[in-house]
């Protein structure tokens, strides 16, 4: 019997440290994500990849302040910069598994959908953003553009200059789930909520506007999964397995965690809120929600039996 997954790619699938982000290089990456993806396909798994864009967004926003310095060009809103990173990444993923599926004689239709997401404006991350994105500016550009956008800039702790900030909210509605899930389910491959989506909210009761923020992937990657009632969830990150004291002596891989332990791991401190925190709580609420497994492990360990962390009910 066929089966449904929801991928999540973190953002080193498509650009590693130390590279120059050209599309090249994105390229590259993407052929070596799309061959390990086929190692779901084989075992029977229709499914819907989701992806970081923070590098991409971050060159796009560079691009635009570039812009902005030397011809005045008006500064982007973030949700349009999350809309054109969905695109173009989506374009790179797309080509990269029909060419491998090509050389495993194969055919799939390969689908990009641009995805808003929902949240609250009155989200308590809206009255204290902390999310940094985009280049540095002097003090006197970040004050010049705060005037003319509204934007909020932050001067950056090890004085590299004043960079915007913005919210992290909390993802509640994602648009066209049905869409997303019968689509998968025809054995399409549909790529979706990149980056965590397009950050929208209600001005009104019928009016939908974009709002700057940055949601974070792997939970609106869970709320995904829930809502199309995905059968697993795999979390894709640059390490085989979770680890508790990492980076320590006592660094200790999991092979798997009951919520209860992740719950408890979490409080202890033991994953960070900038890294592997957030991909454990999703995988938590994706368990605590469908009874079902979570999976968080390297694009490398995918599909491979007993690869990876194992979230499990209990």
């Amino acid at each position: 019997m066929e089966k449904l997954a929801v991928v999540a790619l973190g953002g080193n699938a498509l650009l590693k440290s130390g590279e120059k982000g050209t599309i090249s290089d994105q390229e590259n990456n993407a052929r070596i994500a799309a061959e390990n993806l086929m190692k779901l396909q084989k075992r029977d798994y229709n499914f819907v990849i989701t992806h970081g864009n923070g590098p991409q967004v971050g060159n796009i926003l560079l691009a635009n302040a570039a812009g902005y310095q030397v011809h005045g060009v008006p500064d982007m809103p973030l949700d349009v910069a999350v809309a054109y990173s969905q695109g173009f990444i989506g374009y790179i993923i797309e080509q990269q598994m029909r060419n491998v599926l090509r050389e495993n004689d194969m055919y799939m239709d390969i689908i990009t959908i641009v995805t808003q997401v929902v949240v609250n404006k009155d989200d308590p991350a809206f009255s204290e953003p902390t999310k940094p994105v985009g280049p540095y500016y002097t003090k006197e550009d970040a004050e010049k553009i705060m005037k003319e956008s509204g934007s909020i800039f932050k001067e950056d702790a090890r004085g590299r200059g004043w960079r915007k900030v913005v919210a992290s909210p909390r993802p509640l509605i994602i648009n066209n789930t049905n869409a997303i899930g019968q689509l998968a389910r025809a054995h399409n491959i549909v790529i979706a909520v990149g980056g965590g989506g397009i950050p929208v909210y209600y001005e009104e009761h019928s009016k939908i506007s974009g709002i700057e923020a940055v949601i974070d992937k792997d939970l609106a990657s869970s709320l995904l999964a829930r809502q199309i009632n995905a059968d697993k969830f795999f979390i894709l990150t640059d390490v085989p397995k979770v680890c508790i004291n990492f980076n320590t002596p006592q660094e200790k891989s999991l092979d798997k965690m009951t919520i209860n332990e992740a719950h408890k791991y979490l409080n202890e401190g033991h994953f960070g809120a900038g890294s592997m925190g957030p991909k454990v709580l999703a995988a938590i609420q994706f368990v605590e929600s469908t009874g079902k497994d979570a999976i968080i492990t390297s694009i490398e360990r995918l599909g491979v039996d007993n690869g990876g962390t194992r979230i499990v009910f209990a």
